[in-house]
């Protein structure tokens, strides 16, 4: 009987080499991308930015809006507000009684009808 003899081939340095390369090549794309990313560190700080910057406005917004919803509460029948009838009125119709001083601020427009 004949004997079976095994081969036993030397591998090359290359070959060896390119299983770590690929690995490494990919951790470092992904640990680029978790970093500098849309979504990684970087981009979470921005995205915390815009948040804390419209979370702000919001404040503004809510409170400007309270204000217009008390300024038209007394502009309802049931809650009418003689002062605030005739703040408005002078506002448009720009009438004042001739005893009155008017002040004029810059930057605001006047209108002369």
């Amino acid at each position: 009987m004949p004997r079976a003899a095994t081969r036993q081939r030397k591998q090359s340095f290359l070959r060896r080499l390119i299983t770590p390369v690929i690995a490494i090549a990919a951790l470092g794309y992904f640990g680029f991308h978790a970093m500098s990313g849309e979504l990684g560190m970087v981009g979470r700080a921005m995205i915390e930015r815009q948040v804390s910057e419209l979370e702000a406005e919001l404040g503004e917004l809510t409170a400007e809006r309270q204000e217009l919803v008390a300024k038209v509460s007394l502009l309802r029948p049931e809650s009418l507000d003689p002062d605030m009838l005739d703040e408005r009125a002078r506002l448009n119709l720009n009438l004042v009684h001739p005893d009155e001083l008017v002040v004029l601020r810059p930057g605001h427009r006047y209108s002369m009808n």
